[in-house]
């Protein structure tokens, strides 16, 4: 309700699950695709999430966030932030202006490509790499080299979910920290 003080972090984060659901089917058959629209819209949940995300990041000592498009924006932008940090996008091709550089990957079935600005980062930077859901690890060890390639060191990578059935943290070359763990 409007005026009401949010919960303490300890309060309010010890069930981030609660505010994040579950949507099977999506986006095909046999898919469980986990929505976190229901815990952006729930203020004192959202900000125990990145309170909790806070913590975990500030030891590594970062001086930039990445995120990876597009709901790794959602949470890299606003730790940004709170951090008081610069913030660096990795994005699909041709999406960014200017010179870029980029990286290819391998899929299930297929390759793709995620590319940042030529001068994003400098040799020296230290660089968090968010996204809000680690699955087969890909695309978040695809960002690990691309952020390398640019000269950035990557003292780890950080997510609101893991899957962590999928053993997706065995692909990246970077210690990573998870808020919310689904193990099936």
């Amino acid at each position: 309700m409007p005026g009401q003080t949010p919960a303490p972090v300890a309060d309010a984060a010890f069930d981030l699950k609660a505010h994040i659901r579950g949507i099977p089917d999506f986006p095909k058959p046999g898919i469980l695709f986990y929505d976190i629209s229901t815990l952006l819209r729930h203020g004192p949940a959202w900000k125990a999430a990145m309170d909790l995300l806070a913590e975990r990041i500030r030891p590594a000592r970062p001086t930039l966030l990445a995120g990876i498009e597009s709901r790794g924006f959602l949470m890299a932008a606003p730790m940004a932030l709170e951090l008081g940090l610069g913030f660096i996008m990795l994005r699909k091709p041709r999406k960014l202006p200017g010179a870029t550089i980029g990286y290819d990957y391998d899929l299930e079935y297929g390759t793709d490509r995620i590319e940042m600005q030529a001068d994003a980062v400098k040799p020296g930077d230290r660089v968090v790499l968010l996204d809000d859901l680690l699955a087969t690890g890909g695309t978040m060890a695809a960002g690990v080299e691309l952020l390398r390639r640019g000269g950035a060191e990557v003292p780890m990578v950080a997510t609101l979910i893991e899957l962590t059935f999928l053993n997706g943290r065995a692909r990246i070359d970077a210690p990573v920290e998870t808020l919310v763990a689904y193990d099936d």
